[in-house]
């Protein structure tokens, strides 16, 4: 397996080898031991090297600091690809993916050169840790805080459903820094917390679906940290820091929602024109013909809603808007296909031994990771005033 080359010129070509190979990887390496991976929610060492292997732990990390430096748009694509076969391990490098941002984007150049390599390369992998046990769409009602000391912060805690919290090792962890501030996002602060003594491993948190990847609780006792792991070195920056990489958070959840939508529409179609009832494909008749069409038509625009957001995004466009309506349609197609994918395979879909019951259970978890749709509706129309104002 080999990085794609020359990223600086990473043209329409690139592009196709990159898909390509990501295909042929996920025919050869990954369909064939989904099933085990997912009935037994293992998680996946092989797949996760051979995914650091392709880069795709640096995925969108610039060259500079050893990553592929993907635009958001292909990026999207090859997410959109493996979900189609198991969105799962897609969580695994895209909260990764996120810490990374949130370095690039916002941290001192000493942290880019400290943190970003080893990060790109897959020697260190992490998450974001966001959400606590009374915090989780109303991130202003967090409650973990670090304490400054003469040597750095003393932090008290916890976070829970952090993505890769069991086999991660450095996670961007929002926390208040000054909690008496007003309004309450000005006293938020975001850091490199690396595992170390005082910050521990909680229960692994059990799931409906996306097995395999681990969703766990991360606990902070005592747990002291120095100055120079304050992302940016200026408290109170947390909030804006923490939320400015959502949009391309959405842009990967609006990507899995199109793999879903797609693989259940693709598993819908193979089933279809094999299964017979009534001397004829089932296929053939109307009443499949109808979902078919529903299902195509919501994959299609679920996919050109998210690479309009991707694309905005990559020419450095503010893209609430774009990626909270992809978000939004996306995860709901992703729902919509699964049941009707479901519901053509009769009763076998509701057997193991078939994988649209795995693309049931995981579809649901894209209506509500990054932001609920609820919220995503309310982002919707906020942006929609707003640009009518300006």
């Amino acid at each position: 397996m080999d990085k794609v080359q020359d990223q600086s010129a990473f043209s329409a070509e690139d592009e196709r080898a990159l898909l390509d190979m990501i295909d042929r990887w996920l025919e050869k390496n990954v369909r064939p031991v989904v099933k085990d991976y997912d009935h037994a929610d293992e998680w996946p060492k092989d797949i996760v090297a051979q995914m650091a292997e392709f880069g795709l732990f640096g995925a969108t990390v610039s060259q500079e600091y050893g990553g592929l430096g993907l635009p958001a748009a292909t990026y999207a694509k090859i997410v959109m690809k493996i979900s189609a076969v198991w969105m799962s391990i897609t969580g695994i490098f895209n909260s990764h993916l996120m810490l990374c941002l949130a370095i690039e984007k916002f941290g001192t150049e000493g942290q880019k050169r400290t943190w970003l390599p080893k990060l790109a390369s897959g020697e260190l992998r992490g998450g974001l840790a966001l959400t606590e046990p009374d915090a989780g769409t109303d991130l202003q009602g967090l409650r973990m805080v670090a304490k400054r000391t003469n040597e750095g912060y003393v932090i008290n805690g916890t976070k829970t459903w952090i993505s890769n919290g069991i086999h991660g090792s450095v996670f961007a962890t929002l926390v208040k820094t000054d909690p008496d501030a007003q309004p309450r996002h000005k006293g938020m602060s975001l850091i490199i917390a690396d595992k170390r003594e005082g910050f521990t491993v909680g229960r692994k948190l059990e799931k409906l679906g996306y097995k395999s990847i681990d969703s766990a609780e991360l606990v902070f006792d005592n747990y002291k940290l120095p100055f120079e792991q304050l992302i940016g070195e200026e408290e109170g920056n947390g909030f804006y820091q923490a939320t400015g990489g959502l949009e391309l958070g959405r842009i990967n959840v609006a990507s899995r929602g199109v793999g879903i939508a797609e693989g259940a529409l693709q598993l819908a179609l193979n089933y279809a024109t094999i299964r017979k009832t009534f001397g004829k494909p089932i296929a053939e008749h109307q009443a499949i013909q109808l979902k078919l069409g529903e299902m195509a038509t919501r994959a299609q625009a679920a996919r050109l809603l998210t690479l309009d957001a991707a694309e905005k995004f990559d020419l450095g466009q503010r893209v609430d808007l774009e990626a909270g309506m992809a978000k939004y349609f996306a995860s709901e197609a992703a729902l919509e296909n699964s049941i009707e994918g479901m519901r053509i395979h009769g009763g076998y879909g509701y057997s193991k031994e078939y994988d649209i019951e795995r693309l049931y259970r995981d579809a649901p978890l894209t209506c509500i990771g990054e932001g609920t749709n609820e919220m995503q509706r309310i982002i919707i129309a906020r942006q929609l005033v707003k640009r009518m104002e300006m």
